[in-house]
Formats: structure tokens, C-alpha cells, sequence
């Protein structure tokens, strides 16, 4: 199914039924026995680790969470920039998207209250190619930005509560 069928059936189907619209994602989260930080994930069935560097504390067989929040920007990035290609009929040949984020480790290891845990700059390079004018292609950041759910999360508040199971 090609993406304009994808987003002309989700139309469709959620101007039929608005609960259609609601999805909820999850994953699921599990601390690897005998690591000091590696932990398995599972998210519709497949599965990934995520780990620290060796200079926080880990083994470094994989991306540690900061780098697949920043991956997951990037991917959303170019996903939604087909979707809205796609849907605004601009040719789009080729797309890359390279996310830096800048984080000040006083915040996460409690050294500085004052300091945020989080990314305090984050950098977007979308590099696109294609027959388009530079106004379609502005035309289509526009959009991409407007409607990527993980540039959302980055810049927007959102409402989240954590809980204690034991």
C-alpha cells in the first residue's frame, strides 16, 4: 500500500469512527541480570538493548537512551517527511536527517540542582534531494515540523506521570 493510500484508508477510517484515532504505543523495559546499566527492550515484538558508553558506566554494546531519543527524532523526522510528501504531491528522491543534542551529565548525576537532566540544545539537518523549487521543499518542512509526533514530544509538554510497582 502506497503512503497516500495509507493516509486516504486512516481518514477514512478515523472520519468513520474518531475512537479509531487513539493509538497507544508501548514498551517494555528490563534491566539485563549481572550489567550495571544494559537493558533489553521490547517494543510490537522486536526487540533492542540500549546501554551506556564505558565513561558512564556501561558495557557500550549499544545506544544509550539520550542517543535513541535522538534517533527516534530523526527517524520520525524522515518518516514524516515522506508521509507529508506524499500528501502535498512533492517528489522527494532522497532525505537524511542528522540530530545533535547537547546534555550537561551535572543534571544527571545530581551534581548541580540547578542543571537540567535533559538535552539544553538539540540541532535538526534535514538534507533533502529532488526536482522540487526551494519553496516546496520549505512547504514541506513547514508541514513535517508541524506534524512529527517526536518533534512534538521535544518541544511540547507532555502530561506524564510515573508510578512505584513493587
Amino acid at each position: 500500500m502506497s503512503l497516500s493510500e495509507v493516509i486516504d484508508a486512516t481518514r477514512d477510517a478515523v472520519t468513520d469512527d474518531v475512537n479509531r484515532a487513539t493509538v497507544t504505543f508501548r514498551t517494555t523495559n528490563a534491566l539485563v541480570p549481572g550489567t550495571p546499566t544494559q537493558v533489553s527492550v521490547e517494543a510490537r515484538g522486536h526487540g533492542f538493548a540500549v546501554d551506556e558508553p564505558a565513561s558512564l558506566g556501561g558495557t557500550d554494546v549499544a545506544p544509550n537512551p539520550v542517543e535513541y531519543a535522538l534517533a527516534a527524532l530523526g527517524s520520525c523526522q524522515v518518516i514524516t517527511y515522506q508521509f507529508w510528501a506524499a500528501r502535498l504531491g512533492i517528489q522527494l528522491d532522497g532525505i537524511s536527517v542528522t540530530v545533535e543534542g547537547d546534555l550537561d551529565v551535572r543534571g544527571f548525576f545530581g551534581f548541580a540542582e540547578h542543571i537540567r537532566p535533559g538535552f539544553t540544545a538539540i540541532r535538526v539537518q534535514v538534507s533533502l534531494t529532488g526536482p522540487e523549487t526551494r519553496a516546496r521543499y520549505e512547504e514541506l518542512r513547514w508541514n513535517a515540523d508541524r506534524h512529527c509526533p517526536v518533534l512534538d514530544l521535544f518541544r511540547a509538554e507532555t502530561p506524564t506521570r510515573t508510578a512505584l510497582a513493587l
